[in-house]
């Protein structure tokens, strides 16, 4: 059996947040001699499942790559000065340093470094794993990138089977999955999981849910290109698609966050939103100008006094996406379309002039206990 027919057997979908069938594009890198790029940078915001991979299963990594690439090169993208990229050098593999920035991470950016440009996305005629060239005329030689996770799930698959594989998660999305979660107590746990356990369980694992008595708190799944989730809604809630959809989240690129309660979630969206201004690739309008517009808006929102700015935040949710060379300003526009459903409440505490989230500061907390 051929590892695409085993992959296409045991239903291994992308680990890296798009989660398209592993299978399908290993099959098309195939059919056009494409090289393999294993993406290793953790580029979402409190990711740290790829740093993992490398440090505890490299061999796995690197078997599973071979198996995928076929004869074809491999090279491994990692952040440049990171302990992953130190760690890829040091075992004798290709490395390519991609700079440290959340957009080049991204798959054509990365293809696009990989072949002498720079690392900022491209806008493709056809799928990149095809070749061809890119919008102005560059010749693109045929690529596949893969989520480190994803091509160590390959590697399990090819020595376990199919069936062992799908023996985990659910019949939708079969098979282990790591999950990076931070709490208030600690940040960046890789837990070992799959789809269809508990979010309390993966939470619990990291220090849990603050116990302040109070619901109104919230948890962030998928990262800056997630959602946010109530406190409140979080008992019972599983750990897949299927499930998240109730809440208007996605297990995406497995990342989890309970914000802590002493910290304003205004703010929180604050610094997220002005982090992500600064990403910019600076090539499109919507990350050149309507993130900076859209973080500028969001901090006048959260000062409460401009009663205009409210409707310049929705405004500018609709317009951000499906107008970029990649996806990022669709994903910060659905974060913060997100922050506004679910922080209707604190909004409106602002605007009447206070901050609950303020008033905690003063009072000693379970988690401080464990911060220092």
């Amino acid at each position: 059996m051929t590892i695409v027919s085993l992959l296409a057997e045991a239903g291994l979908t992308g680990r890296g947040g798009a989660g398209f069938s592993t299978a399908t594009k290993v099959a098309a890198a195939h059919a056009h001699d494409a090289e393999l790029v294993v993406n290793a940078c953790d580029g979402e915001l409190g990711a740290s499942k790829d740093a993992w991979v490398v440090a505890n299963r490299l061999g796995e990594l690197i078997d599973g790559a071979s198996e995928i690439a076929d004869g074809a090169r491999v090279t491994y993208a990692a952040h440049r000065g990171s302990e992953t990229a130190h760690l890829l050098r040091s075992a004798g593999l290709r490395l390519l340093a991609v700079p440290p920035r959340y957009v080049s991470s991204e798959e054509s950016a990365i293809v696009s470094l990989a072949q002498g440009g720079l690392a900022r996305p491209m806008t493709k005629r056809q799928p990149l794993v095809r070749g061809g060239r890119d919008s102005d005329g560059r010749r693109i030689r045929p690529m596949v990138v893969l989520n480190a996770e994803t091509v160590w799930r390959a590697a399990q698959v090819s020595r376990h089977g199919a069936t062992w594989f799908r023996s985990y998660g659910t019949p939708e999305q079969p098979g282990p999955r790591l999950v990076s979660v931070s709490t208030p107590s600690t940040r960046g746990v890789v837990v070992e999981t799959a789809a269809g356990a508990p979010v309390t369980d993966l939470l619990d694992l990291a220090g849990g849910l603050p116990d302040d008595g109070d619901d109104s708190g919230a948890v962030l799944v998928g990262g800056l290109g997630g959602s946010f989730v109530r406190t409140a809604d979080v008992p019972g809630l599983r750990w897949s698609d299927a499930d998240l959809a109730r809440v208007g989240a996605r297990t995406g690129p497995g990342v989890l966050e309970a914000l802590d309660p002493r910290d304003c979630p205004l703010g929180f969206v604050d610094r997220c939103l002005t982090w992500a201004a600064g990403e910019s690739a600076g090539q499109c309008g919507p990350c050149m100008f309507g993130l900076p517009a859209l973080a500028t808006d969001w901090r006048a929102l959260a000062a409460g006094g401009d009663h205009a700015a409210y409707d310049r935040v929705r405004a500018r949710v609709g317009l951000l996406p499906g107008r970029g060379a990649c996806s990022f300003p669709d994903g910060v526009a659905g974060f913060a379309g997100s922050a506004l459903r679910v922080f209707a409440g604190h909004l409106e505490q602002h605007r009447a002039g206070r901050c609950d989230a303020a008033e905690l500061r003063t009072t000693p907390r379970r988690t401080d206990v464990h911060a220092r």
